[in-house]
């Protein structure tokens, strides 16, 4: 079993007035490029893991058209909320909405095979007010997840943390989230958010031994990155 990420697909199947490419040309077409790569990648036993941002729509029905989209894809899919995922409600309502073989973390921790996934959105590094509680409160999360994780954790099992939003500011210094992470043994962590050429940011970042993996679409060629592979189940 493969282990892929990507995020930030901003899909608007269901919302008329957000076309990407608004954004440039390297956004033309982008996600018949991310369909390609992988329905050429990934196979029905392998797993997708989803940083955040899959839709543009502000509610349930307005996002169905891009669950579906990505839902007809090959593989396991895992998401986690993005700040623009304003479709998502209860985590009862989004993991009903998914359907089969499409799965939803939130504070906790989801085993698929030797695999474990577990994560928070997490937020930006800002002195204000009140950032600074949502980064406390984002804290708290990561920690029941990771709690969950450790609890949950097995011989031979591999974990993957999962954020939209990257665990430490532009100078990729350690932060109380990396330091958490690394406490619970991780073995690699996906996050998203970013965007733009002249975003400062790195592909593939390695704190304390742990790779943490970039994966917004328009900074990874429209592709999947490959993060790791485990033994097939038997």
């Amino acid at each position: 079993m493969k282990v892929f990420a990507i995020s930030d697909l901003h899909l608007s199947g269901g919302v008329a007035d957000k076309p990407m490419d608004v954004f440039g040309t390297g956004w033309q077409g982008y996600m018949e490029k991310i369909e390609a790569d992988w329905r050429q990648k990934v196979s029905i036993f392998d797993v997708v893991l989803l940083a955040g941002d899959l839709s543009w729509g502000m509610n349930m029905r307005q996002a169905a058209p891009d669950i579906a989209r990505v839902a007809a894809l090959p593989g396991k899919k895992v998401i986690i909320r993005g700040n623009h995922d304003y479709w998502w409600s209860s985590l009862a309502k989004v993991r009903a909405a998914l359907g089969e073989n499409f799965y939803a973390v939130q504070n906790d921790c989801l085993r698929l095979g030797k695999l474990l996934v577990c994560g928070s959105r997490l937020w930006q590094f800002s002195a204000e007010e009140e950032d600074v509680k949502i980064l406390e409160r984002e804290k708290i999360r990561l920690q029941l997840s990771l709690d969950k994780m450790c609890a949950m954790r097995r011989d031979g099992d591999k974990t993957v943390v999962m954020c939209h939003y990257p665990p430490f500011n532009v100078r990729f210094e350690d932060s109380e989230y990396t330091r958490l992470i690394a406490a619970a043994g991780a073995d690699a962590v996906v996050y998203g958010h970013l965007h733009g050429k002249g975003v400062r940011a790195e592909r593939v970042v390695r704190k304390n031994g742990i790779p943490y993996f970039l994966t917004s679409c328009d900074l990874t060629d429209n592709s999947l990155t490959e993060i790791l592979a485990l033994p097939d189940e038997e």
